[in-house]
């Protein structure tokens, strides 16, 4: 039978010279760049952290792959653009790979299969996949060389839709979608992922916020029980349990007020300022901002509600926010503290579309969960890098797809032979003065210590 590998194949001549092509180049890899995600991840320790909390059942005479090792070549290809476990087919015997996870490109065994990876992400139970999501939140809190002072934690959900049945999918009429709706938490002055938690395709409740974040807070203490958190979300976190669990436990909170008659009529005489003076001075827009105590009927004490109010050609709107903060300004507290978590939907949309953290395709939740996990590991590795790039570079606020083009998928020719391996890039990688400073800078001393 005929090689599909090797037979060629026919380009438009050039030159009035034949182009003929075929698969033989030999040891190629054309995800070069997962060298850089190995260093990162010897500097994070994350694949060593998750593999920790999860019990090895197997029988020791028959183990092949580590668990570790299974999880950086997971994570290596989720970062890599191979979100699903059936790419390493051809992908568990690809030289880079196998050097980033620590086997020789050639003589070494080949990089864990398809079903054992499969087995990985539906093996572990609840508990198993309750102290995942906690060993994030460690590795979250590890990043950081003393406890901070403050931390403002961005809180949202978004929609993971679904394509069967699978346990807690749910029909969203707001999305029109049968989906999960994840919550994702992220510090908002690194952009790290906090947690990442897979939930019925429904708004959550205050009850259910509340035990989210009454968790979460509790692993927080364990380590900086000094520290201020502040909770930002918008209006359907705005519920009564959720703001009395903030106040009993000292932690600050900001979040989307949904407006109510009453409450409109509280700022209506600053709304009719902000309009007649539209109409006065015939601008486009006029803003203004106002503030007033109000209680709505579940709540259990009166709350400071800040109004944002603008008028245009098209009519007057007015948007709400609640928060126990003092000392500051209705105009900071909405512009500058408020809106900020705006930026919260790019990093749930680098976790969801960039590292196709939706491709939560198992039947079991415990199973998607993990996968939700080994997706944020991903992106704090892709985080890693981006890190390390020099401020002054463009790459250094590039998204993660463009990163993923222009520095991991890069070709590259291993060659292994009895005393060292080389590693041929391509001589015009555009990135190349780039590729190699991450190189040395990844690989040096990690600037924190992991515990």
């Amino acid at each position: 039978m005929t090689d599909d590998t090797t037979a060629t194949f026919l380009f438009p001549a050039v030159g009035r010279k034949k182009i003929t092509a075929a698969f033989d180049g030999g040891r190629l890899s054309s995800d070069g760049g997962v060298l850089l995600l190995a260093q990162a991840e010897r500097r994070l320790g994350i694949a060593e952290r998750l593999a920790r909390v999860i019990p090895d059942r197997r029988d020791p005479e028959r183990i092949k792959h580590a668990i570790p090792d299974m999880i950086r070549a997971r994570i290596f290809a989720i970062a890599c653009g191979y979100e699903d476990c059936n790419d390493f087919g051809p992908l568990r015997s690809d030289p880079a790979f196998k050097l980033a996870c620590g086997r020789l490109p050639e003589t070494g065994a080949d990089l864990a299969s398809q079903p054992t990876l499969s087995r990985l992400e539906n093996t572990p139970t609840i508990r198993d996949a309750i102290r995942l999501t906690y060993a994030l939140i460690d590795q979250w809190m590890a990043s950081y060389a003393t406890p901070p002072h403050g931390v403002v934690l961005d809180i949202d959900d978004t929609c993971d839709v679904v394509h069967g049945h699978q346990q807690l999918s749910l029909f969203n009429a707001h999305y029109d979608e049968r989906c999960f709706l994840p919550i994702h938490v992220y510090d908002t002055q690194t952009g790290r992922p906090v947690a990442v938690v897979l939930r019925p395709g429904k708004t959550p409740s205050g009850r259910e916020v509340q035990a989210y974040l009454r968790r979460l807070v509790r692993r927080i203490r364990t380590r900086w029980p000094t520290t201020q958190i502040t909770i930002r979300g918008d209006s359907h976190y705005a519920r009564p349990e959720v703001m009395d669990f903030c106040e009993a436990n000292g932690l600050s909170y900001i979040f989307g007020l949904t407006g109510t008659r009453p409450l409109t009529a509280k700022v209506q005489d600053m709304a009719d300022a902000v309009r007649t003076q539209r109409a006065l001075e015939d601008c486009e827009v006029v803003r203004g901002f106002a503030e007033t105590k109000h209680r709505a009927g579940s709540w259990s004490c009166e709350r400071r509600a800040v109004a944002r109010i603008e008028a245009t050609r098209l009519g007057l709107d007015i948007r709400f926010v609640v928060t126990n903060l003092i000392g500051t300004s209705p105009q900071i507290l909405y512009e500058s503290l408020y809106c900020a978590r705006g930026q919260a939907e790019n990093w749930i949309k680098f976790h969801k579309t960039q590292l196709a953290s939706d491709r939560t395709s198992c039947r079991r939740v415990v199973a998607n969960q993990v996968r939700l996990v080994l997706h944020t590991a991903a992106y704090w590795l892709m985080l890693s890098v981006r890190d390390a790039i020099p401020t002054l570079r463009d790459l250094a606020r590039a998204e993660f797809a463009t990163l993923r083009l222009r520095l991991l998928k890069i070709a590259v020719r291993v060659q292994e032979s009895a005393s060292r391996i080389r590693l041929a890039y391509a001589s015009c990688c555009p990135e190349a003065d780039l590729f190699r400073r991450l190189a040395g800078a990844l690989a040096s001393r990690p600037r924190t210590a992991s515990p």
